[in-house]
């Protein structure tokens, strides 16, 4: 008898999942599955899974490939597994090429190909439909988020739009997906969209989709200008559609937590915020080439401002922009200096100088530290007048990060919650607004 094992939350079963262990049964005589528990999900950095453990064992057992199911708990189980129910074969999805390398020592490892264009669940009872995301863009971000999406439940990242077909088809190749040229065709199969092209083309494709119906995640700067932020949220609001932008900051647990601490009088007043943001870029990458819309402000601006405009508001009475530039006139390096009307603030960034990256909350009765990768918010620390007390704080922040906006992005969608105080339409308005100044300021 030939005995095989698989793995998998298993949550709003659809499709894929009933193909998987069609193929995983064809592989022998026996098949076992182990199903995650909620817990276990969270610990390895499943977001968002709907079903109850019952639910889901109950759903792969009416499928009638399997012959037994056990539950899968704790790291490293899968050895023990293997070992205790003498297993042969070991399978698991395509999208997980290469993870599970390491168990070819115990038993023979086989990637099954996944299903592309899941569309729905199989289950008529189940209320959330599994919303199609197609990605716009083939850059570094755009290969962050598609397995930053496998990881949250309720969302299948199934095509990418690049006018330049070769970059579609080599990115959809990479990851299993549907490439595009047509932006038609692509619109048209997809309920959602994340926009991850480059920053002045933004503005186009978020309007283009809010058009055509679809829920828009855009990455970071929403748009350029005022106006056209205004029009997008004005539009997307008219028509009843989620949109939002991308800032991965502004959806992450630890900075919540250090929002929630700052607002909430343990520092006082809070009269100063001073954030910074710097990394050596290549000179040959498009954030240091683009001559227009290239540059550290642009590129990494939005971060510093969050914690400004979440603390201090909308409202401010003065910005001044100092900058240091390359050869080209792009800024390597700029300082945003802000006038409130309760307080005071910077945002520096820097792309061809190193500063040290911290977010610093000063209020009247004490202040929060969080030292570089701050925008990741994984610990930070509130001190007083006695410097022998301090309070620490820590969080978890998951790989890339961009599943927690991701899964706010689903759940909106699906109306199963309101995370838009995280990252508020007057907040990205004026964002784009500090933004117009700067590349006004700048002659651009």
């Amino acid at each position: 008898m030939t005995k095989v094992i698989t793995y998998g939350t298993f949550d709003l079963f659809h499709e894929g999942h009933y193909r998987l262990l069609e193929r995983a049964k064809a592989l022998g005589d026996y098949l076992i599955v182990g199903v995650t528990t909620e817990k276990y999900d969270m610990e390895r950095g499943k977001l968002n899974v709907v079903d109850s453990l019952p639910v889901r064992m109950e759903n792969v057992r009416k499928t009638g490939f399997v012959d037994e199911i056990i539950i899968e708990e704790t790291l490293g189980q899968k050895i023990s597994d293997i070992q205790k129910y003498h297993i042969d074969i070991f399978t698991v999805g395509s999208d997980w090429v290469g993870v599970f390398d390491y168990i070819s020592d115990y038993c023979e490892v086989v990637y099954l190909e996944r299903t592309k264009n899941i569309s729905s669940t199989m289950l008529r009872e189940q209320r959330q439909h599994i919303q199609r995301i197609g990605v716009v863009g083939t850059g570094r971000i755009a290969n962050r988020f598609v397995p930053e999406a496998k990881l949250v439940s309720g969302v299948s990242t199934q095509a990418v739009y690049n006018p330049h077909r070769e970059s579609a088809e080599n990115f959809a190749e990479k990851w299993e997906i549907e490439a595009y040229s047509n932006a038609e065709a692509f619109y048209q199969d997809v309920d959602a969209v994340y926009v991850a092209s480059p920053h002045e083309t933004h503005y186009g494709y978020v309007k283009a989709a809010l058009e055509r119906g679809k829920h828009v995640l855009c990455e970071k700067p929403i748009a350029l200008e005022k106006a056209g932020a205004e029009e997008l949220f004005a539009y997307a609001k008219e028509r009843g559609l989620i949109l939002m932008e991308g800032i991965k900051t502004a959806y992450c647990p630890g900075f919540e937590k250090l929002l929630g601490i700052a607002g909430s009088g343990v520092i006082g007043s809070v009269r100063y915020v001073d954030a910074c943001f710097t990394k050596l870029e290549s000179v040959s990458n498009r954030e240091l080439t683009d001559k227009k819309y290239g540059g550290s402000f642009t590129e990494l601006g939005s971060y510093c401002m969050l914690p400004i405009i979440k603390l201090f508001g909308h409202k401010y009475e003065d910005v001044r922009f100092d900058a240091v530039h390359n050869g080209d006139g792009l800024d390597i390096f700029t300082k945003a200096s802000f006038v409130f009307p309760r307080g005071i603030a910077t945002a520096t960034c820097g792309l061809g100088v190193k500063s040290e990256g911290r977010l610093l909350i000063a209020g009247t009765e004490g202040y929060i530290v969080a030292e570089a990768p701050w925008w990741k918010t994984t610990y930070f620390e509130v001190h007083y007048e006695d410097p022998s007390r301090v309070d620490k704080y820590s969080e978890r922040f998951l790989k890339d990060g961009l599943r927690y906006e991701i899964k706010d992005f689903v759940n909106m969608i699906n109306g199963r919650n309101n995370s838009d105080f995280k990252l508020t339409r007057g907040d990205s308005i004026a964002m784009a607004d500090i933004m117009e100044r700067f590349l006004r300021q700048e002659g651009r």
